[in-house]
């Protein structure tokens, strides 16, 4: 069983490599090699269902070892890796407040952190739940939200990319 997962894993990897590259084939408009801003847009359209902003595709266009007219398939595909890595990492974190938010309220009370530390942390003090709890709530209105949560949940992880 667990032979077949790690298996498959590759595979899936270079399932969706393939899908990437069939997208860049396809939004290669005139087969030039290499996506132009337009051909981008539509790329990142058809990969993510949404259309990115200007200074995202400037941020890509202008950052990458190419040519000044578009993209090259390397770089689309690390853009793509990338850019599908951050979304598995904020879908994991929206599942976690999900599993916090037992009212589905869309955000987060005291009681919820009380409850959700009470199950991961059971010996940790109420003050300590309540200093965690006030730390997180950005804006201090008592709640919460999910952007909260995910600052909560990202704080420090660039710092310790760049050591």
């Amino acid at each position: 069983m667990v032979t077949a997962m790690a298996a498959s894993a590759p595979q899936s990897l270079s399932s969706a490599r393939r899908k990437w590259v069939q997208v860049f084939k396809v939004c290669d408009e005139g087969n030039k090699g290499y996506l132009s801003r337009e051909d981008f847009k539509v790329a990142v359209v058809m990969l993510f269902g949404y259309k990115p902003l200007k200074m995202e595709i400037d941020l890509v266009i202008t950052s990458e070892k190419q040519n000044t007219s578009g993209i090259l398939l390397e770089e689309f595909l690390d853009f793509i890796k990338k850019r599908k890595a951050a979304q598995l990492h904020y879908d994991e974190i929206r599942q976690i407040f999900t599993a916090f938010d037992r009212k589905y309220h869309g955000f987060l009370t005291l009681d919820d952190f009380k409850k959700a530390f009470g199950q991961v942390a059971p010996k940790l003090s109420e003050r300590i739940v309540l200093e965690a709890f006030r730390e997180v709530d950005l804006d201090s209105d008592g709640h919460v939200s999910l952007r909260d949560f995910e600052h909560a949940m990202n704080y420090g992880k660039n710092e310790g990319e760049a050591l």
